[in-house]
């Protein structure tokens, strides 16, 4: 053990393939040590499709010292999900995929989680044609925002004007914040059925969880169009039986945006270690497209198709970001919307581009290590769609 302990502190590369993707639990002895060796010398790593030690499907580390801590991974056929996920992520370091030949024909959306990268995302960032007008590029409304926290409505409408929606209407209590900082939006008071046509809704953002809000929420679940629920409308689903139900039997598409918290809330449950797992079984339950925020976003259809969003960095970890996300991601299911007609399936796929777009708008925020607030955030979506609108095409 001790003449491998040496070699190991002495080699230029060491080669990982201890345990595959079958492998479950924590190192044991005397790789754990050894690991532990690699791990605290310069020695470069590279894991065999993935970190001995990481659970390939959920990211989960049963040891943080029984682990290989990869500076480079390279996957064979195709990404694990764990290696996006959890302590897994941190554990990947650089990742590469070798094709080795492998079919996927004939699996089912449950065998499956797609990454959603640049390649991916940049069809469905296509910007305006010729003969568009400001309502052919579909129309977003908004609902976010209150007396106690009018700053939400201010950053939920910045998203949603940076999305690809031409026309961008706000109802509720913050219309007079919402013009001051945003004159091309068109926001008045009044209630979200009145406030004129649109092809989605976002709902939710600092609204509160008043009779006011709640009558907000259900007036957007009675229209026929997309719905986009997040913060303070997902407490009324958690707590509020008529709005849960209300969200349930909806036919039409309906997104809810929660963070961990207000996972568990809506769940019942804390989200444990297989995110991917427990986001596929809410978004069954609910009917609904459920994106739950996080250093690596996941997003699952009522038919278990789901989607990891890997591109946000540390930085967008900031008050206000979940609500620029919301007003984007209404964005481009308004844009989407007002050319063909949305189903879950497709709006799952859109969710999972707007939240890797919001992570894009994280990193050109934070470049040069720039700090980051929400502001900064909605001020970089336009240079991070174009930036993923720039992709090569493969």
């Amino acid at each position: 053990d001790l003449a491998a302990a040496e070699l190991v502190a002495r080699a230029d590369l060491v080669v990982d393939g201890i345990l595959g993707i079958g492998g479950r639990g924590a190192l044991r002895e005397p790789a754990a040590w050894l690991a532990a060796v690699a791990r605290e010398t310069d020695v470069a790593v590279l894991a065999v499709d993935l970190p001995s030690g990481v659970d390939a499907d959920t990211g989960a580390v049963a040891d943080p010292d029984a682990v290989v801590h990869a500076d480079r991974t390279v996957a064979f056929g195709c990404l694990k999900a764990g290696l996006l996920l959890g302590d897994g992520a941190v554990r990947t370091g650089e990742l590469a995929v070798v094709d080795i030949g492998l079919s996927f024909d004939g699996l089912t959306p449950l065998d499956l989680v797609v990454r959603i990268d640049d390649d991916s995302a940049a069809p469905l960032l296509a910007g305006p044609g010729a003969r568009d007008d400001k309502y052919t590029r579909g129309v977003v409304g908004v609902s976010a925002g209150s007396d106690a926290y009018p700053g939400a409505a201010v950053l939920a409408t910045a998203g949603a004007r940076h999305g690809l929606a031409g026309y961008v209407r706000y109802v509720g209590p913050a219309h007079d914040q919402v013009v001051a900082h945003w004159p091309d939006v068109v926001a008045r008071p009044g209630r979200v059925g009145d406030a004129g046509r649109t092809q989605c809704w976002v709902v939710g953002s600092g609204r509160g969880v008043d009779d006011d809000a709640r009558l907000a929420v259900l007036d957007a679940v009675a229209l026929d169009v997309p719905l986009v629920l997040d913060a303070d409308a997902l407490t009324l689903v958690a707590d509020d039986a008529e709005v849960r139900a209300a969200v349930v039997a909806r036919a039409g598409v309906t997104v809810l945006t929660p963070h961990a918290g207000e996972f568990a809330r809506l769940a019942g449950a804390p989200i444990g270690a297989d995110r991917v797992a427990a986001v596929r079984e809410l978004a069954a339950d609910l009917r609904v497209v459920v994106l739950l925020k996080g250093s690596a976003t996941v997003v699952a259809s009522p038919d278990g198709q789901a989607y990891v969003a890997a591109s946000a960095p540390p930085e967008l970890a900031t008050a206000g970001s979940g609500d620029v996300l919301a007003g984007l991601l209404g964005s481009l299911l308004a844009h989407h919307e007002a050319r063909t007609p949305l189903d879950h399936m497709r709006a799952a796929l859109l969710a999972a581009v707007a939240a890797h777009v919001h992570g894009a708008a994280g990193s050109v925020a934070a470049g040069d290590g720039r700090t980051v607030t929400a502001v900064d955030v909605a001020a970089a979506l336009p240079e991070a769609v174009a930036r993923v609108r720039r992709t090569p095409a493969s």
